[in-house]
């Protein structure tokens, strides 16, 4: 019995019943782990004698009669953006090197108090910024389905780590696909909640308004069961929703009287040929299923790249201030004075692609060119916002691809970032509106590697998309990663 191959509503059930014990669950993935991660890197910090002294905790309120949470004995990693008391929160950047966590992300509290299992911190691009965690400051994740290939970003540990079964679910963040995007490239589930779903108290910022955290998961089920825990209201965020996510629930035995759009402006030229085909087999799937299919059209779509790119650096760069080298994290030692501390201490600790955004962010909102750039791009969000609006007086939910392409190659596009901004080009809307949102597998490239279907709905119908998602998967199950 291979105790990783369970599924983490499985794994909860026998732990509950005393099959297996927690212990022995956490000690099976942390074997995995050591097989299969120096091969993956999908973590940065594994965090075994805190995951096995939990997983004991979880066992001896087993043997004492207690009743044991929703998620009781199952391996969780967490996404190094994200607060684990006592363990470090790097974003994978120098500049935060060293940084121990003093107190746990409500979505980590609630994990524990579910009896859930954190078995470690996973690897992103710097501060949630990129789109193949190539530009983490530590190493570079592998896909698990070829190893010559990117896992998709930020999120990529996360998505990673899932996938291989080195834990039973992951949490990730997304800001514009970080989430959904290495779900597709990895073969698994990716969520992206309505904004305000999840509590964003204990996640440390890169776009305010844009992020949200959500699971990585092998199943639908395991979706909606992280997403029952994780979810509901959080006085210490104030940008939290008071709505509760639905209790899992079974699949639908049909799509009868569903109504789904296709969005006219994601069937694209530059769109994959075989991205495209397993995206409309997967449509027509839910149509045999009952679902009526119409076209739609979100016209601003063709603004989201440039949109997403004024408001998402100038969000990031007031919330990276904070990392100036005095409070927490990296100092450069050689500086002599308070400016050069500034000036050296995040010239070194940041990467490329982080300085990149907060010089973008820092010119958009500057004296003069506020209006022109940063007031506009909210304008234009806005309107992107109105045509989800009305495309859901007409459909209930909308499906697209989750990217434009198949999982590329290492370097293929890091001399040209924006080749790889355009990687999120299907996501980053449902950011901008805040809707719900995931990718679900829908088939292999002729390569062997993952490719995602999108679903979208309107904003805290997730209850909708998930049931959907339910029938799609016991329709067309998922292929699994071998090994």
């Amino acid at each position: 019995m291979d105790l990783t191959e369970f599924t983490a509503a499985r794994i909860a059930t026998i732990v509950q019943n005393g099959e297996v014990t927690a212990e022995a669950v956490a000690a099976a993935h942390f074997a995995r782990i050591e097989k299969l991660d120096g091969t993956i890197k999908a973590f940065l910090a594994v965090t075994k004698d805190q995951a096995l002294a939990q997983a004991r905790r979880v066992d001896e309120k087993r043997k004492k009669g207690g009743k044991l949470g929703l998620l009781a004995g199952v391996p969780v990693a967490l996404k190094d953006n994200i607060q684990l008391k006592g363990v470090e929160t790097t974003c994978a950047s120098k500049a935060l090197k060293g940084h121990l966590a003093t107190y746990d992300a409500t979505v980590t509290e609630r994990l524990k108090s579910a009896d859930a299992v954190v078995v470690g911190k996973t690897n992103l691009d710097e501060f949630a910024m990129g789109s193949s965690t190539e530009n983490s400051a530590f190493q570079k994740t592998t896909n698990p389905w070829d190893p010559a290939c990117v896992p998709g970003g930020s999120s990529g540990g996360s998505a990673a780590a899932a996938a291989a079964r080195m834990c039973a679910f992951s949490l990730g963040s997304d800001t514009g696909g970080s989430i959904r995007q290495p779900a597709a490239f990895c073969g698994v589930v990716g969520l992206k909640p309505t904004y305000g779903l999840v509590s964003r108290y204990g996640l440390v910022a890169f776009a305010s308004s844009l992020d949200q955290i959500g699971p990585f998961t092998r199943t639908i089920e395991d979706a909606e069961l992280a997403l029952s825990v994780i979810g509901g209201h959080d006085p210490r965020d104030t940008t939290s929703a008071v709505n509760a996510p639905a209790a899992p629930a079974p699949a639908p035995k049909d799509l009868k009287g569903l109504r789904i759009g296709l969005p006219k402006e994601y069937f694209i030229e530059g769109l994959d040929p075989e991205v495209e085909k397993s995206v409309r087999a997967a449509v027509a799937v839910l149509k045999s299923l009952g679902a009526s299919v119409s076209e739609v059209s979100l016209p601003h779509t063709k603004y989201a790249i440039a949109t997403y790119y004024i408001i998402a650096p100038s969000e990031a760069s007031s919330n990276l201030a904070r990392f100036d080298g005095i409070r927490y994290g990296f100092i450069d030692k050689g500086a002599t004075n308070l400016q050069e501390v500034y000036e050296m201490t995040r010239g070194a600790g940041f990467g490329s692609e982080v300085k990149r955004r907060i010089m973008l962010g820092t010119y958009a909102l500057s004296s003069g060119y506020y209006d022109a750039y940063y007031a506009k791009a909210q304008r234009v969000r806005t309107l992107m916002a109105n045509d989800f609006r009305e495309a859901f007086k007409q459909v209930d939910l909308i499906a697209a691809p989750t990217t434009p392409t198949p999982p590329f190659r290492f370097g293929e596009k890091t001399n040209d970032p924006i080749a790889m901004y355009l990687s999120d080009i299907f996501t980053i809307p449902s950011n901008m509106a805040g809707n719900a949102s995931m990718s679900l597998p829908c088939g292999l490239s002729k390569k062997g590697l993952p490719l995602g279907l999108q679903l979208i709905a309107d904003v805290f119908q997730e209850k909708k998309m998930l049931s959907t998602a339910r029938a799609y998967e016991a329709a067309q199950p998922f292929a699994a990663l071998k090994g």
